[in-house]
């Protein structure tokens, strides 16, 4: 077939937006994503409870940005998960690198939880990471970050807290599986994951382990949410508050990344699965800091002592009209 030069030289700008620019230029350049930039940030929020985080003005601003990132190109920041080790907390997150086309988990150090040092990246692999899921259990630091082109949920031990991560097992493998969420409750380890392979966000799955490292299987009553885009995938650390078990879910419609919501799971052992919505609106959503004017997905809480809980989370904002910066070249 022959091709004017102007339908020529389209012809080949995609071919090579297809084979050359980073998978988040592809989605708008190739008209499958909105043409507004998604630009995520993370903040740290300090409230009386984990429902009741104060709009503190010195929190209004991210603690962490892309333009934090030293040691890689960073596209954004997103997916962060605390913990604290003797006096100092340590914040994992997804840096999404620009050069590699694919997430890598950053490392930031804080003393107080509200001014953050960004470090270095401590892990990457052939394949995408994101949502650093990490715990400290019987002494050792566990991290399990989403690893969905791999299919397949890894587990990482750190060998030398926090800059060495060493993928010791593979607790299930065949899905495509994402965020997927570790936690202890009663006699067994328990899991949730979101298994759409068409990236719809609508499919969340429960599995259950005597042990952390193997046996996992899944549970009688998976999957527990189908077909709901606004409650399957995980937004962040179940947790027990009080008498109540908590999850936390991504609300991925009508966009992805809308809002965060609230569950109590009410009911859980090897046969059964029950839970209520805990809160009728959105926990967070759209404008809650003014660097989230587009939206959230993800937040991860901590109890420092009586009536007072800390959280970091992320969000997004629209900016630039189109692309920023770093893309422009692979516009051209």
């Amino acid at each position: 077939m022959t091709l004017m030069p102007s339908k020529a030289l389209k012809w080949h700008a995609k071919q090579l937006v297809r084979h050359l620019a980073p998978e988040p230029i592809k989605r708008w350049l190739l008209g499958i994503e909105s043409p507004a930039y998604h630009l995520w940030s993370i903040g740290t929020a300090i409230g009386r409870s984990p429902f009741q985080l104060a709009r503190d003005r010195s929190m209004d601003r991210p603690v962490l940005t892309r333009e934090d990132v030293t040691d890689v190109r960073a596209l954004f920041v997103a997916d962060p998960f605390m913990i604290r080790v003797h006096d100092l907390w340590h914040m994992f997150f997804e840096v999404y690198n620009y050069d590699s086309d694919r997430g890598e988990i950053g490392w930031a150090t804080s003393c107080d939880g509200r001014v953050w040092n960004y470090e270095q990246i401590v892990l990457r692999e052939s394949f995408h990471l994101s949502y650093p899921y990490v715990f400290e259990w019987n002494g050792c630091h566990y991290m399990v970050p989403e690893s969905h082109q791999a299919r397949s949920v890894r587990l990482y031990e750190a060998k030398q807290f926090p800059t060495e991560w060493v993928c010791t097992d593979v607790l299930l493998k065949g899905e495509c599986f994402n965020d997927s969420s570790l936690f202890r409750y009663g006699q067994h380890w328990w899991m949730l994951s979101e298994t759409s392979s068409e990236l719809r966000h609508d499919t969340l799955r429960l599995y259950y382990s005597r042990h952390l490292r193997c046996g996992w299987q899944e549970h009688s009553r998976s999957p527990i949410i189908q077909a709901n885009p606004h409650t399957a995938r995980p937004a962040g650390r179940v947790r027990v508050v009080g008498d109540k078990l908590i999850r936390f879910a991504q609300d991925c419609s009508p966009i992805y990344g809308t809002s965060v919501r609230a569950f109590e799971i009410t009911d859980l052992t090897l046969v059964t699965y029950e839970e209520r919505v805990l809160l009728a609106q959105p926990f967070l959503g759209p404008n809650w800091r003014p660097w989230m004017q587009g939206g959230m997905h993800h937040i991860d809480l901590h109890h420092l002592g009586t009536n007072q809980w800390i959280a970091c989370m992320d969000g997004w904002r629209p900016v630039g009209g189109l692309v920023p910066e770093a893309w422009q070249a692979a516009k051209c």
